[in-house]
């Protein structure tokens, strides 16, 4: 699915979802549209500013895969929470979606949202540079994992029912 550049707002997908933004339209009703079981903010992850115990609530999380995280605008704050995060989940796979993963974290700044991830070991993707709305590999990855997840719960299920019938 190319992407179109489209002007980002606020929406209500259902009567219990009102997505944040325009990119996490985009990339709800991707995902939905391939079939990929997520529920848009269906999780908290617990984790501790020094003293002060949060929350945060993932925008996709994927079952049985990964997070996506998206971002038009990744401000100091947005960036400092990812690192606590990570550190103190280092076995969560969180993902970014970017708008434009060349936007430069600040004015002065040379660093870029792509050059942060990459140097604090976050996978991500940029809609602007590749003129999609999420990656293939990333897609292909939720397809197949999804597959054998599907699978066991039918192996599961049939067990249970043989050993009913028992």
């Amino acid at each position: 699915m190319k992407y179109k550049q489209q002007k980002f707002k606020r929406v209500q997908i259902s009567k219990d979802v009102v997505l944040k933004s325009g990119l996490e339209e985009v990339i709800y009703k991707f995902l939905y549209n391939n079939n990929c079981m997520f529920q848009y903010e269906g999780i908290k992850i617990t984790y501790f500013q020094p003293e002060i115990k949060k929350t945060y609530t993932p925008d996709f999380p994927i079952d049985g895969c990964f997070i996506i995280e998206t971002k038009g605008a990744f401000n100091s704050a947005d960036r400092k929470k990812m690192k606590l995060i990570k550190t103190q989940n280092p076995k969560l796979d969180i993902r970014f979606v970017f708008s434009n993963a060349q936007t430069r974290i600040g004015k002065k700044s040379k660093t870029t949202y792509a050059k942060w991830c990459t140097m604090f070991g976050f996978p991500f993707h940029c809609i602007q540079s590749t003129k999609e709305t999420f990656p293939k590999l990333w897609l292909e990855e939720i397809i197949n994992k999804q597959k054998e997840i599907k699978k066991l719960i039918n192996i599961e299920q049939t067990k249970k029912l043989v050993k009913a019938l028992n």
